[in-house]
């Protein structure tokens, strides 16, 4: 007869008494798939590469072994990250975890003050949390503040590459000692990750629990195909239609600042969320939105991995995103700890090659939701042939083969107007 399988538990990783209790007081009993597997290796001092989704509980997973380790090695450690939300967030997480144990960290990013922040770094805070532009600025004047890492933490690291991070993230590496841990963790495993691992990692253990663009089932997605100047009616509708907090992703920061004013001046509860923002602009918005003072919270992408609120209703990519990558992201603020969600998208009648890439990366066909403008028309260069298949969308849908990039790339060339 078959045992009944035991749910996991943080007692069978290896973890410090002490760092159990705390576990305890905070409510966390069950490790998720990512701290499941990464925490032993981690507790063991071995270099490892994590490979999940933002929401997956990746804090813990290095935060727990950092803090176990460091107080074995009498060192420091480092998190690097993309952006300051993320620094505040793993920051608030292992404050939660070590003020028991008398830790101290500092929170070294762009808009705030570095007399400050240099004062902190001299009183030798247990774990520095910071993002590389504002780490190299100090490294300027202190060349040996990395001297005593000896646990080095990347999260998000394939963001941190996409937003240009790399030189700075490799004047960091250059700067910490040889002999250290390094805990690399990202959503994907894009190239740059990988010449990182071989340069800067000691044979690191790899560890994955979702292939790029896996999206949980608790999100509820569709698409709404809405022409540029009905976008703001359709905004008007959903929120009328949806009671609880929104989410709204557009792609820049004028698009973020005039929908805002827009969605104010329908009655709402807004704040704004992009790089233009003070530091402290920034952190009353995110907080605003996670008590509550604000329904809705209009961003740029920078919020795609910086927001932990358990109870948005509703993300709507007001602007698609520019990567299929990012989408997966965006869509990933709803749905969390094991609640469901809903994710909209507006889309424009010459979006349709966008949507076909999302639905490549996340391995469905994306609904059209009720409220849709009637579907474009076929555009000159894509009529149906016979034989092609149903039109899907307005344009023929083909079948995922080994024919099908040539077809797209073909098809791509005829749609492109001559010069």
């Amino acid at each position: 007869m078959t045992q009944p399988t035991q749910p996991a538990s943080f007692h069978g990783l290896n973890l410090a008494p002490k760092l159990l209790e705390i576990l305890e007081r905070l409510r966390f009993h069950e490790p998720t798939p990512i701290q499941e597997k990464a925490i032993p290796f981690a507790i063991e001092g071995k270099d490892l590469i994590g490979i999940a989704q933002t929401g997956t509980g990746k804090t813990l997973a290095f935060g727990l072994p950092m803090l176990q380790n460091l107080a074995r090695l009498q060192g420091q450690g480092l998190v690097l990250l993309p952006t300051r939300e993320l620094a505040a967030q793993v920051e608030e997480m292992l404050l939660r975890l070590g003020v028991p144990l008398g830790l101290r960290t500092a929170v070294i990013v762009g808009g705030a003050s570095m007399v400050r922040q240099t004062q902190t770094l001299r009183k030798r805070p247990h774990i520095i949390v910071a993002t590389p532009g504002r780490l190299i600025d100090h490294l300027r004047s202190r060349p040996n503040l990395l001297d005593q890492v000896r646990v080095l933490v990347l999260d998000e690291a394939d963001r941190m590459l996409d937003m240009g991070f790399a030189p700075q993230i490799e004047q960091i590496l250059s700067r910490v000692p040889k002999k250290r841990q390094t805990l690399l963790f990202s959503a994907t495993m894009p190239k740059g990750i990988v010449a990182i691992a071989q340069k800067y990692m000691a044979m690191p253990v790899q560890v994955e629990i979702a292939r790029s663009g896996t999206v949980t089932d608790q999100v509820d997605q569709e698409i709404l195909f809405v022409s540029k100047e009905r976008r703001l009616l359709q905004v008007e509708r959903l929120l009328k239609h949806y009671h609880g907090t929104v989410l709204i992703f557009s792609r820049t920061k004028w698009g973020v600042k005039k929908l805002t004013r827009d969605i104010r001046a329908m009655g709402h509860q807004v704040a704004e969320l992009h790089s233009n923002r003070t530091l402290a602009q920034r952190r009353q918005a995110l907080e605003g939105f996670k008590r509550g003072q604000y329904r809705v919270l209009v961003a740029t992408d920078i919020a795609a991995r910086g927001i932990d609120v358990k109870d948005i209703e509703l993300v709507l990519n007001f602007d698609l995103p520019g990567s299929p990558e990012d989408y997966v992201h965006r869509i990933g603020r709803t749905a969390r700890a094991g609640k469901k969600g809903k994710a909209i998208s507006f889309v424009m009648p010459d979006q349709q090659r966008d949507v076909k890439d999302i639905e490549r990366l996340i391995r469905m066909q994306l609904p059209v939701g009720a409220g849709s403008d009637p579907a474009p028309r076929v555009t000159a260069g894509r009529s149906r042939q016979s034989g092609q298949g149903p039109r899907r969308y307005g344009r023929p849908f083909r079948p995922q083969g080994s024919g099908a990039g040539q077809w797209r790339r073909a098809s791509r060339n005829r749609s492109r107007p001559q010069r």
